[in-house]
Formats: C-alpha cells, sequence, structure tokens
C-alpha cells in the first residue's frame, strides 16, 4: 500500500459489470465490494463466470459494461494507478521453473520499478510470511506445488498491494497443502490489512469469518457475511447455501 494512502477507500469495487461472449452473456450487472482487510470467498460451481470476473479485473479483458475501481482508481482511466494496487495468483502457474525463487521474484520486482536491493529485501521478507525463507535460491521446479503456490502469493505481495486477487488457488493441491494455504492467506490478509478476493468452487475453503459471494450462471446470487448469506438463502450451513443458490450439488474436495 502507498504510505499515506486511505483505508477507507474501498480495495475493489464493482458496480453493473456485464460481459458477453459471442453474444452469450457471462456476466450479468455483477457488483462487489472489499475493504482493507477483508477476505471475500467468490463461491460459485465451475463454470459460474469467476475467471471471466478476475480476467476482466486484471484486465486481460476489456470489452465490458459497468465499472471497475481497485483503490479507487478507474480501471480503464488510471489502469497504471489500478494494477499498481492489486496483486494476482492465476489459476495456471506462471512461474518459471528454471530459475530459482528469489530469480522469479525478483525480477517481477523490476516490472514494479524495484532496483535490485530493495527488490531482494522484499523477496525474503515476503518469503519469511509465507514460510520459505530458506527457499531463496532453489530452483522452482524442486519445489512442490503448494511451495509453488505459496511462491506466488509472496510474489503478487512484493509490491505491496491492496487488493490480492487468487483464481482457484488450490487446484491440483493435496488435501493438507490446500488447508495450509487457505490458512496462510488468511494469516497474511490479517497481518498485511490487503484485501483478498478468494475465487473457489469448495465450500470447506470458506472460514465463519469471512464474507461471501455466491456467484452462478454470472449473476451474484447472494453477496455478505456467512450469516447474511444462510439468512438469505434460508439454510442453516453453507454448503446447503450453495445448494439452493446455485440449484446444483455441494462440492467438497476429497
Amino acid at each position: 500500500m502507498t504510505v499515506g494512502e486511505s483505508t477507507e477507500v474501498p480495495a475493489l469495487e464493482v458496480e453493473g459489470l456485464s460481459f458477453s461472449y459471442s453474444g452469450k452473456p457471462v456476466l450479468q450487472e455483477v457488483g462487489l465490494l472489499l475493504e482493507a482487510g477483508q477476505f471475500t470467498v467468490l463461491l460459485g460451481p465451475n463454470g459460474a463466470g469467476k475467471t471471466t470476473l478476475f480476467s476482466l479485473i486484471t484486465r486481460l479483458y476489456d470489452r465490458r459494461v459497468g465499472s471497475i475501481r481497485v483503490g479507487g482508481f478507474e480501471l480503464r482511466r488510471d489502469v497504471v494507478a489500478a494494477h499498481a494496487r492489486m496483486g494476482v495468483v492465476f489459476q495456471q502457474p506462471t512461474l518459471d521453473l528454471d530459475l530459482s525463487v528469489r530469480q522469479n521474484l525478483t525480477y517481477h520486482a523490476a516490472l514494479h520499478g524495484m532496483g535490485p536491493r530493495e527488490a531482494r529485501r522484499r523477496a525474503e521478507e515476503q518469503l519469511q510470511r509465507v514460510g520459505l525463507g530458506e527457499a531463496l535460491k532453489t530452483r522452482v521446479r524442486q519445489l512442490s506445488g503448494g511451495q509453488r503456490r505459496r511462491v506466488e502469493i509472496a510474489r503478487g505481495l512484493l509490491h505491496r498491494p491492496r487488493l490480492l486477487l487468487l483464481d482457484e488457488p488450490t487446484v491440483g493441491l493435496d488435501i493438507a497443502a490446500r488447508r495450509d494455504l487457505v490458512e496462510r492467506v488468511h494469516r497474511l490478509c490479517v497481518e498485511e490489512g490487503v484485501a483478498v478476493l478468494w475465487a473457489t468452487h469448495l465450500i470447506d475453503e470458506v472460514y465463519p469469518e469471512d464474507r461471501v459471494v455466491v456467484l452462478d450462471a454470472g449473476r451474484v446470487r447472494a453477496s455478505g457475511s456467512v450469516s447474511e448469506v444462510l439468512a438469505a438463502s434460508g439454510a442453516t450451513s453453507i454448503g446447503e447455501a450453495f445448494d439452493t443458490l446455485t440449484r446444483g450439488p455441494v462440492e467438497v474436495a476429497t
């Protein structure tokens, strides 16, 4: 976060967001609001539009209706300022397997205008935060899947963003690695004060204190705290709420 920047401005504001592909609506009138230090789970079945939403927020796609503001900066009008305030962990891994962990992170830092000394300092700092301080010189291909995800999170936090986006970050991980990653990002959310938007189709990745946005067929079906989503759906558990709101079977990783 930029020094002196107000935490009162929402980390992410999405209003009236609609997107179509080949004439077929993919997102329809989607709205989101994330405050600093808030962990929000974007919960929806496969094909709900979660990745499309992330692609619009990160500006991989731009043909849309509606507004997206990151840290108060409108994405189209102030694209550099908006991007400087977000970190991203994409669904598909993006690390260079033949480079060391430190090389991957310092290269990313250079893209954000950091000098070598500052880049190394921040790389070491963030790797310590995700429990990989000893892996600086390790080649990425020698790491486990869960460790690689933690490196990607450290990379996303290097430039101290206000918003961290994670698109299905536990795909392909075993149960232990998945639980560890969910727990670590929750702690980082509190420690760093960063707003987290965590996209998943797995209801057991939702913590009781999280905020939840249920997305299905491109529409927001419910949004709020876990208790508010339960009340809106008339359910007694988040799994039951998911089933009711999406009209589909609940999914839990095994």
